[in-house]
């Protein structure tokens, strides 16, 4: 399996899309996988775009799923066009009222007919029709041909003005993935980028209801630029630690809670309401999750913390515009997370590297390699990918009732 995320417009998680990879030698016991699948999820749990990478799969899967509020079954266009049982499958398992998401190319659109068949659709943009809408004004409008679509979800968006007009101007259900580079370089071109407001609001107030230690954790565990600098400033030469701080609890613990409040309130006057940043945020969050899963680090909430720390800090260097090794190197961690975000080496490292493997949609290979080579399950990396999109919280998009 692999997944990427969907995001909606107030850029929440509303959905997550799961890549499934089967193995020609070896075919999937379809029906045992929708099994699995509807066990793990709850009803707080994301919904789920089941996107089977092969016409094989899809078919297998059309021919055992029944209707059920967890899923969505995509099936890719390409495959439409060359077998006509295929086709068949899809329009008798529409009947029995599967929920189907149709994956296609803006220039090769359904038929209103075969439109009739399906929930949404997910939707690319040639590159050249996507730099013409990137580039529409008010006084250029977009060409007839290229307006978009109301009410679907795109995907392979590159820009921030693009994803934008999906979600605002043609309101989108969803973008599935996100423009993570340029809107990192636009914000950064404007101004230094900033802890989120909403993360620094709610430990201020957590602080002042004299919540546990594990809620201020938590809250400083979901904001990676809020987590670095709260452990540069515990280790910073105006505290004058006598040891060095490597961990947030232990910062925490250090710091006590009257200075903990003053630095949350220098904090908060340039604090970021930039919301196109929270999709990169949750996106750290959701990699740091999947790295304590997949290492499995035991009863040691300590262990459990470093492995995660080591997962939320991997994407630093993207939000920094500098070397992930600088920007560790600020930091007296345990030698085990540079040795894996950065070298690639260490306990780590393999659980790193799944983790960012799951996040690509071709990763099928890298994630057989891994297995193979530090000899782990392939039922371990999905089970532990399952338990971070089932436990992630709901956003349900609006297309999930159709």
């Amino acid at each position: 399996m692999g997944y990427r995320p969907l995001w909606n417009a107030e850029r929440h998680l509303s959905g997550v899309q799961l890549f499934l990879h089967d193995d020609p030698q070896t075919p999937v016991d379809s029906a045992h996988l929708l099994r699995i699948l509807r066990e793990m999820w709850a009803p707080a749990s994301p919904l789920l775009l089941l996107s089977p990478q092969s016409p094989q799969l899809l078919q297998a899967l059309l021919s055992h799923i029944t209707p059920c509020p967890s899923w969505v079954l995509e099936v890719q266009s390409a495959w439409l066009a060359h077998s006509t049982d295929l086709q068949a499958s899809v329009a008798q398992a529409a009947q029995r009222g599967i929920a189907l998401v149709w994956r296609g190319g803006m220039n090769h659109l359904p038929t209103t007919a075969e439109a009739n068949d399906y929930a949404c659709s997910l939707l690319h943009l040639d590159p050249q029709d996507a730099l013409i809408l990137m580039r529409a004004t008010v006084d250029q409008p977009v060409p007839q041909r290229l307006a978009l679509l109301e009410g679907q979800m795109y995907e392979d968006i590159h820009s921030q003005s693009l994803a934008r007009r999906c979600l605002e101007h043609y309101h989108a259900s969803a973008i599935a993935g996100w423009p993570t580079e340029d809107v990192l370089h636009r914000i950064r071109g404007a101004r230094v980028l900033h802890p989120s407001h909403e993360h620094v609001l709610r430990l201020m107030k957590a602080v002042d209801a004299d919540q546990s230690l594990e809620t201020f954790e938590a809250i400083l565990s979901e904001d990676p630029l809020l987590a670095y600098r709260f452990m540069l400033y515990a280790n910073s030469a105006a505290l004058g630690a006598r040891n060095p701080i490597n961990s947030l609890r232990r910062a925490l613990v250090m710091l006590g809670y009257g200075t903990l409040k003053e630095w949350l309130a220098t904090q908060l006057v340039h604090a970021s309401h930039e919301k196109d940043l929270q999709p990169i945020r949750l996106s750290s969050v959701m990699r740091a999750q999947l790295t304590s899963h997949l290492l499995d680090a035991g009863v040691s909430q300590e262990l459990r913390s470093e492995v995660y720390l080591c997962g939320l800090f991997s994407r630093l260097h993207e939000v920094l515009d500098e070397p992930l090794e600088t920007t560790l190197t600020r930091l007296p961690l345990s030698e085990r997370i540079p040795d894996a975000a950065v070298r690639g080496q260490g306990p780590y490292a393999p659980s790193l590297q799944l983790a960012q493997a799951l996040e690509r949609e071709d990763g099928a290979d890298t994630i057989r390699a891994l297995c193979e080579e530090h000899d782990i399950s392939i039922e371990h990396v999905n089970r532990s990918l399952l338990r971070l999109v089932c436990e992630w919280p709901n956003q349900r998009p609006s297309w999930a009732g159709r």
